[in-house]
Parts: C-alpha cells; sequence; structure tokens
C-alpha cells in the first residue's frame, strides 16, 4: 500500500512538473520576438518602394512579406493582405503605410498579426472611411485628381513631388509619378468594421513635413489609437528616405519594445 501510494505521488509530481515545464515553454514562445513582417504599400504606389527596409529587416533576421494589394477596394486589399498573413509561419508584425493603413485597421484582426505599425498613415475607426477622415480637415489634400470615367483617382504632376514624392530627386519622383498606381473611389469610400487597432499594441510613424496626409489629422489618429509614436523627418515616403529610422520601429514592435 505504501510503495502504491508512492509512485502515485510520484507519478502525481511527474505530470505536475511536466505541465509546469510545458506552460513556462509556452509562455517563453509567446514573449519571443516575432520573426514575420508582412508590409502593406500605399495608394499611388507599389511595394518596391519599400526595397531598403526589406534590405535592412531581412539582413536583421526577419522574414519580410511585400503585399502587392490592388487597391480597387477595402475588400480586395484586405483580401490580398490576408493572403499573406495566411502564409507567415508564425505571428507577424503588419505594416500599412498611408492608405495601407486603413487595410491593416481591418486585415489586422487576423490571429496571426501580433502588431500594428501605422508609417505615415490613415488609422480610421469602426464604420470609418478614409474619406471622411480626408473631410474632417479643413484643408483639402492638394494634388489629387478628379476620378476618370472608371472611378480611378490619381495624383498631378504638377504638385505631385511637392506632396507625394517629398524629399524624393526630381528623377525618383518623376519616376514615380509614372509608375503611380491610382485608388479607387470605392476604396476612399470603404468603411471599417473592427478596427484591429482596439485590440493589438500600436506604433506608428510620424514624418516631419507629410503634405500628404494632414498632420493635425495624423496626431488625432494615432493619440486615439493609443499608438506609441516616433518622430522621424521626413515626407509621406520617408520609409525611401530614412529606411534605417523605419526599419528600427518596425524592429522595436516585434520586440514588443
Amino acid at each position: 500500500m505504501k510503495t502504491t501510494k508512492t509512485l502515485n505521488y510520484a507519478l502525481g509530481a511527474s505530470v505536475l512538473l511536466t505541465a509546469i515545464l510545458g506552460s513556462g515553454s509556452a509562455i517563453a514562445q509567446q514573449k519571443a520576438p516575432v520573426k514575420n513582417i508582412v508590409i502593406v504599400h500605399g495608394a499611388f504606389a507599389d511595394a518596391s518602394g519599400w526595397e531598403a527596409v526589406h534590405n535592412i529587416l531581412v539582413k536583421d533576421g526577419y522574414k519580410v512579406t511585400l503585399v502587392q494589394n490592388p487597391t480597387s477596394s477595402l475588400a480586395e486589399d484586405v483580401a490580398a493582405t490576408k493572403f499573406a498573413l495566411d502564409r507567415q509561419d508564425g505571428p507577424a508584425v503588419l505594416v500599412g503605410h498611408s492608405w495601407g493603413g486603413t487595410v491593416i485597421t481591418e486585415a489586422g484582426n487576423s490571429d496571426k498579426v501580433a502588431s500594428l505599425v501605422y508609417v505615415a498613415a490613415f488609422v480610421p475607426d469602426g464604420g470609418e472611411s478614409t474619406l471622411a477622415l480626408v473631410n474632417t480637415v479643413a484643408t483639402a489634400p492638394k494634388g489629387i485628381l478628379a476620378p476618370d470615367a472608371q472611378g480611378n483617382v490619381y495624383l498631378g504632376k504638377a504638385t505631385f513631388q511637392e506632396t507625394f514624392a517629398n524629399g524624393q530627386t526630381k528623377e525618383k519622383s518623376d519616376f514615380m509619378y509614372d509608375s503611380q498606381i491610382p485608388l479607387t473611389v470605392k476604396s476612399f469610400t470603404d468603411k471599417i468594421t473592427v478596427p484591429a487597432w482596439k485590440s493589438k499594441p500600436v506604433y506608428a510613424v510620424k514624418p516631419s513635413n507629410d503634405e500628404t496626409i494632414d498632420m493635425g489629422l495624423e496626431d488625432t489618429m494615432y493619440k486615439r489609437a493609443n499608438a506609441k509614436v516616433t518622430h522621424i523627418k521626413g515626407g509621406h515616403t520617408l520609409f525611401m528616405t530614412s529606411p534605417k529610422e523605419v526599419a528600427a520601429v518596425i524592429e522595436d514592435a516585434a520586440k514588443g519594445k
């Protein structure tokens, strides 16, 4: 009887120890730095502008996926982002620039998303569209042309470098203008259902001279989302002109700093 009781105690202690060790391992795994980064570009550009940031992150050991979202509607851009998230082998930091901020606000509800990083980006609330945010500002953004017959919106050349490509060389700005991808009117008016920033850690990058998104609006949106804000010198496409600084913010998000 005594031997059996001793054996039961030993077995019980072994099971308890295994459970404790297993639990500790799971906790350690949850607290481990995220190694996957998914980046969503904004309107009027594609993901290639993020090459310098990509190279820094890859060199530092991160797996980086750049979404080539169609900028055709919120639903289609969210679907493209979710396809990329589904391919990740673990949790990911989800990064969005400009219109991409609206996209990650919806797509960020995925279980794969550990945190969100907004880079000179829109941060809508539930039931809110990108256009609704733009309309909260008295001064309309410069250079946005009237929609064409297909409902596509482009940026005009006269103010392109001053606003969107601020900080780029004229040669680079001209190339970016010639290769711009339009945003549809539907994208501007599509509304967020559930904003991921209400349930995920939020980081944000604010440029020193953003001429595309009103800087006061950026302050309002970032504050509302309780974002950890980093101020970086540059314009709307500062991820191209200050890639090291932007990559550092993304890495902070991956490390949970």
